[in-house]
């Protein structure tokens, strides 16, 4: 009993050691290219069966080391979420390969998303994202609202003369997504509705200020909030530095100033002396 815990405690650090990480990024990287490799035609006709060989051989690796993980981690393997999105990938990557489980082993391609735990900047503004959810989540109900208004309003007005946008709700609110994207929405939209309508400019660019430029933009600034917020709680120990260092700089400070005066002060009285 007494050489289990040293063996997991061996393969701990084994695979916490930044070299196998390393190695397994690179691994992540190199089947996340043959995935794409493999959409080629050409590359499979060439070297179509290589590559297969390959990627078994990357799969296997991925699953000694899932294994490795699971017996070294115990417990806490399951209580990472990106080492239960790891051991999902990895589960789907086991699956039969036929024609309908085909679509979920190519989601071992997600793999390559491990490599945001690996940079720091990544990390903060993946954490700014997940911080910044509330309030994406308020904004999202806003915008649904908005969608929803303009819907009911636009297949009631416009319902009966472009049913092919305007025909139901939902023809309504694919087309106010189209509007609020930009994307042809004044010929290909608003410009054939205008020429029954003429003041249907009015509602469109009402629903473009609301939807897109006043709307989306607060997106941006949740985010960027968020994002503010987690650099001042992740430096509080700076700005105690920065403090401690202020109040060492004014008591050098003061310290000079009490020299140049006693200085001052012992030319005053030599000079007090010379005159007499």
């Amino acid at each position: 009993m007494t050489d289990y815990p040293t063996l997991r405690q061996r393969i701990n650090q084994f695979i916490d050691n930044t070299l196998f990480q390393k190695t397994i990024l690179i691994l992540i990287i190199i089947n996340a290219l043959v995935l794409g490799l493999e959409t080629s035609p050409a590359i499979m006709k060439s070297i179509g069966k290589e590559l297969i060989v390959f990627d078994q051989v990357i799969i296997i690796i991925f699953c000694i080391e899932i294994g490795l993980r699971i017996f070294a981690k115990g417990s806490q393997f399951f209580r990472d979420p990106w080492s239960i999105f790891d051991f999902i990938v990895v589960g789907i990557t086991l699956m039969p390969a036929n024609e309908t489980l085909s679509v979920l082993r190519a989601l071992r391609v997600l793999r390559v998303f491990r490599l945001v735990s690996t940079i720091p900047r990544l990390r903060r503004i993946v954490a700014a994202l997940l911080h910044a959810v509330p309030g994406v989540g308020a904004i999202i109900v806003l915008l649904s609202l908005v969608f929803y208004v303009f819907a009911v309003i636009t297949t009631k007005l416009f319902g009966q003369k472009f049913p092919e946008w305007f025909g139901s709700l939902g023809e309504s609110m694919f087309t106010l997504f189209q509007v609020m994207t930009l994307e042809s929405w004044s010929m290909g939209i608003v410009r054939p509705v205008m020429e029954v309508y003429s003041w249907a400019w009015v509602l469109f660019v009402a629903f473009i200020v609301l939807s897109s430029f006043t709307v989306l933009n607060l997106f941006i600034a949740i985010i960027i909030d968020s994002m503010q917020t987690l650099n001042e709680s992740n430096q509080p120990g700076d700005t105690t530095d920065k403090n401690s260092n202020n109040t060492k700089v004014v008591a050098d400070q003061r310290e000079d100033l009490k020299k140049i005066q006693n200085e001052i002060e012992e030319l005053k009285r030599l000079i007090v002396k010379l005159s007499r």
